[in-house]
């Protein structure tokens, strides 16, 4: 099976506030944009959600009986993302039962948690992108990201949102 590019953004109206991802997908010649968001998040959830969209995006190719699942490049303009990924932070933190150290909580393990089965089921390497220099990809995410995060009926975060607001 060909590659996969994966182009991922996250942005927050404040940090929290309203927040959204945007994703752009190309693959043999095809491409696909997502976007959607929350009305209360935080920015850093947003970059891992649009990591995990355009993952999940991958089941609508599905891989031929007997090929191996494509390669991906997920390109992110969030180190947080490509360095918890790419340097093993976040299956540290889930083998520590989510923890940073002794003293400190892993923030948003739920959405972690995702990612890294996701990440089981496929070849990905994370790269990272400097955001907002004109790279079209990385702005068009941008700007599917914050298009979402300004709509007026945003689904709540409920992980964020049950913790009163407070970063998981």
């Amino acid at each position: 099976m060909k590659p996969v590019e994966i182009y991922t953004d996250g942005s927050c109206l404040g940090n929290p506030g309203p927040g959204g991802y945007g994703v752009v997908l190309l693959h043999d010649g095809q491409r696909r944009e997502l976007q959607g968001g929350f009305r209360r998040t935080t920015n850093n959830r947003m970059e891992i959600l649009a990591a995990i969209k355009g993952l999940e995006a991958l089941q609508a190719w599905p891989t031929p009986a007997g090929e191996a699942p494509p390669r991906v490049t997920l390109y992110s303009d969030s180190q947080y993302v490509v360095r918890a990924m790419s340097e093993g932070w976040a299956r540290r933190w889930r083998a520590n039962g989510w923890r940073r150290n002794k003293t400190e909580a892993a923030l948003n393990p739920d959405l972690w948690d995702v990612l890294l089965r996701l990440t089981e089921a496929h070849q990905v390497e994370f790269r990272w992108l400097r955001g907002h220099v004109g790279h079209p990809e990385n702005e068009r995410c941008d700007r599917l990201a914050v298009e979402a995060a300004k709509r007026s009926s945003l689904p709540a975060d409920d992980a964020y949102e049950r913790q009163g607001g407070r970063r998981p």
